[in-house]
């Protein structure tokens, strides 16, 4: 995460190909980690620019309290909860981490959970799989956000502003004869010249920023559906106060279960994840997408209690073993609805003004996607200013 001016200036011989992301989730970290590569094997330079609104990256998000009395910690990772690797090229571009150990397949048992209903007096848990490492999941360690601190701690040639909102694009901000286009924040400050902009922002926001800007592909942007989800934080003091069904002997044993009819989708038990053994009591929960769409504008305190009071009938507990921490969170653009028979819609590029629009939702919305949409941005760059493959 370093200036270029820190670092030895490109010879008279190579040439500078300047770049600006907007958006440093991990779709942006993605690119310029591949664009660093490809350009390093080239006579070009790079020069990348990440503009990141918030004051982190990744946006593989991690929550945490801190109890005063044990310094110990409860811990939510209330974004993606693991990722998978698919491909080979994707397997291999997350190996060096793997090595380190910072990304760590998760072996998780799974169950299907009923909830108690009118019909029945307790949960009902039967066991549903067991996640091993034929097909694994991933978790980043020891939180979720680690990976992408990570991958923007080990860029050379790039640049990150956060807090930086980029202000829509318009045609007036390229010029035409040498196709550079000038970027500016919301005071209307410069952020600079660059050759290629590329857009990684949630489409509904790419739909904002691109609106006036004569992008090309400016239709297809909104051809993807995202859903909303919100996600439940419970935490409890000791593992002696939780409820029988996270606790009992009696029960299969289980890091994650899938609720049956119910508004909650999923349920994860976080200190049971690898490396987080010394974690206070913690659980995440998903909400359904659909009734979170359904729901997104709702007061959260309202949407809250909701999602407690199906969480107390997934979980059954009692006045001894309710949760001490309780914590909501509302994702507005959480998950792209994918059909099954219809491809994946792909980067989008405008090959005039140099412009591309990418990020999960151009793919199966998952962490994988943002890889492959990293890949595509990477391959045209390369393609525009001759490299061969």
């Amino acid at each position: 995460m370093t200036d270029l001016s820190s670092h030895e200036q490109p010879s008279h011989e190579q040439q500078l190909c300047r770049v600006a992301i907007i958006g440093g989730g991990l779709t942006g970290l993605f690119t310029a980690t591949l664009l660093e590569r490809v350009l390093q094997a080239s006579p070009w330079s790079a020069q990348i620019n990440i503009f990141e609104k918030s004051s982190g990256v990744g946006r593989l998000a991690t929550r945490y309290r801190t109890d005063n009395q044990t310094s110990q910690q409860w811990q939510w990772a209330f974004g993606a909860q693991f990722f998978t690797a698919k491909t080979s090229s994707f397997q291999q571009f997350i190996a060096p981490w793997l090595e380190s150990k910072l990304i760590q397949p998760w072996c998780a048992p799974v169950i299907d959970l009923k909830p108690i209903s009118a019909s029945k007096q307790s949960p009902d848990i039967q066991q549903k799989e067991q996640w091993d490492t034929g097909q694994a999941r991933y978790i980043s360690t020891p939180k979720m956000t680690s990976w992408g601190r990570a991958l923007a701690d080990e860029l050379k040639h790039t640049v990150i502003s956060f807090k930086t909102r980029v202000a829509p694009l318009t045609q007036s901000t390229q010029n035409q004869t040498n196709k550079h286009t000038e970027l500016f924040d919301e005071q209307g400050d410069s952020l600079g010249h660059f050759d290629w902009v590329i857009c990684t922002a949630p489409n509904a926001q790419a739909v904002a920023l691109m609106a006036d800007s004569g992008f090309t592909k400016q239709a297809k942007i909104s051809e993807p559906q995202m859903q909303a989800c919100y996600t439940l934080m419970l935490g409890w003091d000791n593992a002696h106060s939780l409820p029988e069904t996270l606790n009992s002997q009696q029960q299969p044993a289980w890091d994650v279960a899938h609720v049956q009819d119910s508004i909650i989708d999923r349920l994860f038990i976080e200190h049971h994840k690898p490396n987080h053994d010394g974690l206070l009591p913690s659980i995440t929960i998903h909400a359904r997408n659909d009734w979170s769409e359904q729901h997104v504008d709702e007061d959260i305190e309202a949407v809250k209690a909701q999602l407690l009071q199906a969480a107390q009938q997934a979980l059954d507990w009692n006045e001894d073993s309710t949760p001490s921490q309780i914590d909501c969170h509302r994702w507005r653009y959480a998950a792209t609805v994918t059909e099954t028979d219809k491809e994946a819609l792909g980067i989008l590029v405008d090959q005039k003004q140099q412009w591309i629009v990418s990020g999960d939702w151009c793919g199966q919305g998952n962490i994988e996607s943002c890889y492959q949409m990293a890949k595509e941005t990477a391959a045209v760059i390369k393609r525009s200013i001759g490299i061969k493959e």
